[in-house]
């Protein structure tokens, strides 16, 4: 109950800080509107139908699509684009027409917009069109499917002292299967970024959390109790979970208010997107729904609550050694253990040390002294053959590390997640392969262009129990054929008839099953702005010096020295302004290469480091930034000030409060 305390403490109440007069989810009338939008879009229409409606008012929608259940994603497309250019059209004539009769269809579309329906704001209007694909099956199989999870959901929120509202958000972000991946690689039940998931969660080439409910809802209880900590409102929290903090923050800021009714209508940025303006009013009706399913659905039956025992593994083990110690089919290990990756279970890389294999309730009562003296010495290892890391030194390039150790630079490119082209970072982690050859031969395959990038359709039929048999199709988005190799190869250890099939960005994007994180903007927590300021000034963020702003700005120090009257000797103190000159380099590559550094740093931190949760400190005197770090096993100091962002750690007082995170190391055996 820490991270409760926390949240209590910093906002100086004897309640929790969540329960504001009106209720931690604030419904705002003038929204309501875009409510009722996505009520509809989650229980009238499913995924063979669609609106066609204004992407800025979304009370107004031009029309109800509907496709054939054998249609292809491109014809799909076609039909798509052309009812869009009919209401363009008849947005146009409608504009264009003075006083002139209309025909019935024309004016039914002009009488959308009401006393609005001047010829400019018609006009404006036809580049606002936005087709939205129907959910209403998606819902009601994340209805269903949710049964398995929610009471671990409830207690995992109830235990940091979360709204129980938080426990929709998952019917949002993936209805509720754990299974999926979005067009730009969120994963998992709670659809977590890889760089975003590492902050609390394992990712590697063996094991991938993400895909795992149980850890990922633990990880993004964190990650919102984290969010409202710095921006203080769960619905810019809720936002910022597919915004960014930092995202949110800056909006806050610039808007000068927290008000989420004149943020989403008046806040305007180039990664604010529909997903984002959208998120909060989208969860709102999640939870209307949650709330009275059967009002929309009628009769359903969940799943039941998922049992398991789990044993911690004594050493690297096999699949197969584990398979037969145990007794206990490979295909059930499976389904229990969704975030071991296919190489574990295509025996290219053993199961981790350490981790908490999940097993049958019914099996015997295993416990890893137990399961130690069951397996053969020669089934146990102490090391791993598998992911090994190399740190960037100056100079390097993803060709050159590549032919260094003997590895194509795309395989290396494709184990790091990142693009053949890379600028690297000196002192950046890359991951690469122990055991060259099987591992590299799976991802020999071309990666996805780095604009555009393939997303793969992993289509699961099933047929659920409740359901009486009825076959259904499921449909996950993975960013590449190896995300849909992984998914696919889930679903067959549960017996479930996969196909993969390749889609472009475009359909991709239309059939999304969620709001999710979108193809330009970043789902990150670090709420640091690294942009340049209107005057040319930046704020100095920690592990920052002079000589970083040199290099990304192609300005020499000297010259930097004397543009802010620096001496030679003189630090940079973090939080202060310093001036900057954009003769070499504009202000964007700036930007992106000081952004890259601090992403790079956090990156290398958290691949081999994660967050347990939090505590509060009381600050005695004496204490300073440097020994607070030290307290805590050597935190990094933006660590520490992205969970304290309005700490001014350069005038600490006795009896500050101060949230501490609680980080553990992760071994290779994580």
């Amino acid at each position: 109950m820490l991270l409760a305390l926390a949240l209590s403490a910093s906002f100086g109440t004897g309640v929790p800080a969540f329960a504001a007069a009106d209720g931690p989810m604030p419904r705002p009338p003038q929204l309501e509107h875009d409510v009722q939008f996505w009520v509809r879009v989650y229980t009238q229409i499913d995924t063979n139908s669609g609106y066609l409606h204004d992407q800025y008012n979304l009370g107004i929608v031009y029309e109800t699509l509907h496709f054939a259940p054998d249609m292809t994603p491109s014809e799909r497309q076609r039909q798509v684009d052309a009812e869009r250019e009919h209401v363009a059209a008849a947005l146009r004539r409608g504009a264009d027409a003075g006083g002139a009769p209309l025909s019935p269809e024309d004016q039914r579309i002009k009488d959308l917009w009401g006393a609005e329906a001047t010829p400019a704001r018609l006009r404006s209007a036809v580049d606002d069109i936005r087709f939205q694909l129907g959910q209403a099956d998606r819902f009601r199989a994340g209805l269903v499917r949710s049964g398995a999870w929610e009471t671990h959901i409830a207690e995992t929120l109830a235990n940091l002292g979360l709204p129980a509202e938080l426990a929709v958000l998952p019917h949002v972000e993936s209805s509720f299967n754990p299974a999926a991946y979005s067009k730009v690689g969120a994963a998992g039940l709670w659809q977590f970024m890889r760089s975003t998931g590492r902050r609390y969660m394992r990712i590697d080439g063996a094991v991938d959390d993400r895909l795992d409910p149980f850890r990922s809802t633990e990880a993004a209880a964190q990650l919102l109790a984290y969010n409202y900590r710095v921006l203080g409102t769960w619905p810019l929290a809720l936002t910022a979970y597919n915004h960014g903090t930092a995202g949110m923050l800056h909006a806050k800021e610039s808007m000068g208010t927290d008000d989420i009714v004149r943020i989403v209508r008046g806040y305007s940025s180039r990664t604010f997107g529909f997903a984002s303006r959208n998120f909060y009013v989208s969860f709102l009706a999640a939870l209307e729904i949650d709330r009275d399913p059967t009002k929309y659905f009628g009769p359903f039956e969940r799943e039941r609550e998922a049992h398991f025992r789990e044993v911690q593994l004594p050493a690297f083990v096999s699949i197969g050694s584990l398979s037969r110690a145990t007794r206990i089919d490979s295909d059930k290990l499976h389904a229990l253990n969704p975030a071991l990756l296919p190489p574990v279970w295509n025996g290219t890389l053993r199961a981790p040390k350490g981790y908490h294999l999940r097993l049958p309730l019914e099996s015997d009562q295993w416990t890893s002294e137990l399961l130690a003296q069951r397996l053969t010495p020669g089934e146990m290892f102490p090391g791993q053959r598998g992911p090994q890391r190399y740190r960037i030194a100056k100079g390097d390039t993803m060709q050159s590390v590549a032919e260094r150790f003997g590895v194509p630079v795309d395989a290396l490119a494709r184990v790091n997640h990142v693009r053949a082209g890379a600028r690297l970072t000196p002192g950046y982690m890359l991951t690469l392969p122990e055991s060259a050859g099987p591992v590299l031969a799976a991802m020999n395959e071309p990666p996805p262009a780095p604009v555009a990038p393939a997303s793969a359709r992993v289509a699961a039929i099933v047929a659920p129990p409740s359901s009486g048999g009825a076959v259904t199709a499921e449909v996950a988005e993975a960013e590449s054929r190896e995300d849909a190799a992984a998914v696919a190869a889930m679903l067959a250890a549960q017996h479930v008839r996969v196909t993969v099939e390749v889609l472009d960005a475009q359909q991709a994007e239309a059939l999304s099953p969620s709001l999710g994180p979108a193809a330009d903007n970043e789902q990150s927590a670090d709420p640091t702005d690294y942009s340049v300021a209107k005057d040319g000034t930046i704020r100095v963020a920690t592990d920052e010096t002079l000589g970083h702003y040199a290099d990304w700005s192609g300005v020499g120090l000297t010259r930097l020295r004397d543009l802010n009257r620096f001496s030679p000797r003189r630090p940079l103190r973090v939080g202060e302004r310093v001036h900057l000159e954009f003769r070499k380099v504009d202000r964007d590559t700036f930007e992106s290469r000081r952004h890259e550094y601090h992403r790079s740093l956090q990156a290398n931190y958290f691949a081999a480091h994660r967050i347990v949760g939090t505590q509060v400190y009381i600050v005695r005197t004496g204490d300073s930034l440097w020994t607070l770090t030290q307290r805590e096993g050597q935190l990094p100091q933006w660590l520490l000030q992205q969970y304290n962002p309005d700490l001014d750690f350069a005038d600490l007082r006795a009896g500050t409060q101060i949230v501490m995170p609680r980080v553990e190391e992760v071994s290779g055996g994580g």
